[in-house]
């Protein structure tokens, strides 16, 4: 590390400070209780290229995103499966 830089939770200056300090400190005594970050999981799934292409045409027409009416199509597939 260089000399004129400091650790942010140490306010160590140089590698061997920074080791010796968490040699003596747990990171969980520094968690500021931030929340944590949302995220979406998404699957990419293969679709044929003439499909897709009327499903894109689909969505415009709609005025929405294709992951939105293909979302809502899959869902009311299976509410009719039921």
């Amino acid at each position: 590390m260089d000399g004129s830089k400091r650790s942010t939770i140490s306010q160590a200056t140089t590698d061997e400070s920074i080791g010796e300090f968490w040699d003596s400190h747990d990171f969980t005594e520094f968690d500021d209780d931030s929340p944590d970050v949302a995220f979406d999981i998404s699957f990419a799934v293969p679709v044929e290229v003439e499909l897709f292409s009327a499903i894109e045409k689909e969505a415009r027409k709609r005025g929405v995103a294709v992951e939105t009416l293909v979302n809502l199509w899959l869902q009311q597939k299976l509410v009719e499966q039921v």
